[in-house]
């Protein structure tokens, strides 16, 4: 019997074998087709005719939280080189429309108005730079990015003036309507483009950072939360004689004036150009590791005083780690009060210092987290809000 059995499994695995070779093939591909009709048919359930096409535009967001802020270039892994960038600055001011430059003039007024009544204090018409363009290209054999960026002059009553951009011209349309396509959201004009500043997610010493308040008497963003630190670039500060301004140096400048902290005292790295859709506002992410500074520490410079201490009316340190930092954002009270381009600024600033992987599985097991636990998420519009203004 042993024998027989033997001879019979021999028999019944070369049988097998056979019909594994003769079938396998065929069934594989019955599958395969049968999975592809089925993928059709669904598709076809789904599309419709001349429905939009999906956009590779799309802005950032974590779960719930829907922003406005484009992120378009950098993700945070790879930093931008200082070198990478060339900034120029054009011949000719920002001309705006006849209609719109109505609305500047009754900005200016209005401010004229303030000082002779004594209301408040007069808002300062300090220079500063509209984008004309941003271009991205690679460079040939690492493929590192190669930015250009074109300023024009301009002034801060014309960007109050530009920031009304769904109020109605005469004939019943607005600025947003008649000079954006919001499939295009790179293409627009430089007069409707008057703000560029930077961000930056400063982490202390013992891996803390650092989230400011803006202060409520502030004109762009009163009482958001936001970066670290955000400052404009400005015409008087930031362009030495006829020179074109520095992205690396106006956000040191932001770092003296906010924190004071000096260069030797941290890293500073560029991680992106993020553009709010919904204000027209160009910013450059940086983040910025303190060398020696811990959390506490920092508290005691800034007891001691800073520069512009009136633009912010509170700070708030959280552990730099991707689900603390995610939870924080998501916190019910704060998740409607962030200025646009912040959490895409803390979100690349996480990818940086963790890698992509682990930050973006963090984000997700906390929205499912938040979710089980009950914690209710608001599945609002994007967040609405100025992006960093000095004043």
């Amino acid at each position: 019997m042993n024998g027989i059995d033997l001879v019979n499994g021999i028999v019944g695995a070369v049988c097998g074998i056979i019909l594994a070779i003769l079938f396998q093939q065929p069934l594989q591909d019955g599958w395969f087709r049968a999975r592809r009709r089925f993928a059709t048919v669904v598709r076809s359930l789904t599309y419709r005719e001349g429905g939009a096409p999906l956009s590779t535009w799309s802005t950032f967001s974590i779960g719930p939280l829907h922003t406005s802020a484009l992120v378009v270039e950098g993700d945070g892994e790879q930093a931008i080189a200082p070198e990478s960038v060339r900034v120029q600055v054009l011949e000719g001011e920002v001309v705006l429309p006849e209609e719109m430059a109505a609305w500047r003039a009754e900005v200016e007024a209005a401010e004229e108005q303030a000082e002779t009544s004594g209301t408040r204090v007069r808002v300062w018409n300090g220079p500063r730079y509209a984008v004309e363009g941003l271009e991205i290209s690679r460079t040939a054999l690492e493929e590192h990015a190669d930015v250009r960026l074109r300023l024009r002059p301009t002034d801060y009553f014309t960007f109050l003036a530009a920031q009304q951009l769904d109020r109605r011209f005469a004939d019943g349309t607005t600025p947003r309507g008649r000079y954006l396509d919001p499939d295009r959201p790179l293409d627009a004009p430089a007069f409707l483009q008057c703000s560029f500043g930077v961000n930056v997610a400063v982490v202390t010493a013992d891996h803390l950072l650092v989230v400011s308040r803006r202060a409520d008497n502030v004109r762009s963003g009163p009482g958001l939360w936001g970066s670290s630190v955000n400052e404009g670039l400005s015409r008087h500060i930031d362009s030495a004689g006829r020179s074109a301004p520095d992205l690396h140096d106006v956000a040191r400048r932001g770092m003296r004036e906010e924190l004071s902290l000096e260069p030797q005292e941290y890293t500073l790295t560029l991680l992106a150009f993020v553009l709010d859709i919904e204000r027209r506002q160009w910013s450059a992410h940086f983040t910025a590791h303190l060398t020696d500074l811990t959390g506490q520490a920092l508290r005691s410079r800034i007891s001691r005083g800073v520069a512009d201490r009136w633009e912010h009316q509170s700070i708030e340190y959280v552990p730099f780690r991707p689900v603390d930092v995610t939870r924080y954002v998501l916190r019910p009270d704060r998740i409607r009060r962030w200025a646009p381009v912040t959490p895409a600024l803390f979100h690349l600033a996480l990818v940086h210092t963790h890698g992509r992987g682990a930050v973006e599985r963090a984000e997700a097991q906390t929205v499912r987290r938040l979710r089980a636990e009950g914690t209710r998420l608001p599945t609002d519009p994007p967040v609405s809000g100025a992006a960093p203004e000095p004043r």
